[in-house]
């Protein structure tokens, strides 16, 4: 079996229900908590976060997995994430700095998880949408409009992206911000959550 799990696990040999527990568990602990979590899949810069994106798609790469194009375009959505993760919180993390990036490709089953403790989505975007009023509209907004948090810059198609990528190879994305969560693959559905987290929480199923 061709396995590949990124970082270390709190446990001795991880599989993703250990790790989906574990990055819930980091987005939700209090500040001093997490930042005591010593965790490999910790990425507390982006060039940390680079260096550990470019070791996946190496990876992939070398195994043949899936095919080159496919290892390219889930390289460039991870990256885009991860990268809004970063470019949307410089100089205003809430509390703990940088992203959790996990990943295990398995003969069963190929899952990224991404998640960050930053401002989330509707706070971002309120900057320029103020009309914006809960998360499930920020959501929607991020997902289907061509808009930036970084006005004025001539971005916003970094989800979009992400959404169109994820029909065309046939994945599954579940996507998280404050108590809204997207579930996109041939389609797109978005809902309210009972349970609420600070800051952006992705999981790439393929």
């Amino acid at each position: 079996m061709v396995r590949a799990v990124a970082g270390a696990s709190p446990v001795d040999h991880p599989n993703m229900t250990d790790i989906k527990q574990f990055v819930f568990s980091w987005v939700k602990e209090s500040p001093e908590n997490a930042e005591q979590i010593n965790s490999g899949f910790y990425c507390e810069t982006s060039d940390v976060f680079q260096a550990r994106l470019n070791k996946m798609r190496e990876f992939l790469l070398q195994k043949k997995i899936i095919s080159e194009d496919s290892v390219y375009l889930i390289a460039a959505m991870v990256g885009e994430i991860g990268n809004n993760s970063f470019d949307h919180n410089i100089g205003s993390w809430p509390d703990v700095p940088g992203i959790f990036f996990a990943y295990d490709f398995s003969d069963a089953k190929n899952i990224i998880i991404l998640a960050d403790r930053g401002r989330g989505i509707l706070t971002t975007l309120k900057k320029v949408k103020p009309e914006l009023i809960n998360d499930t509209q920020a959501l929607e907004t991020a997902f289907l409009e061509k808009i930036s948090g970084r006005a004025p810059e001539n971005r916003g198609n970094g989800l979009k992206f992400v959404k169109q990528n994820i029909k065309q190879l046939k994945m599954h994305l579940s996507f998280i911000s404050g108590n809204a969560q997207a579930e996109l693959n041939e389609k797109m559905e978005i809902k309210e959550i009972p349970e609420k987290i600070n800051g952006c929480l992705a999981i790439l199923e393929f």
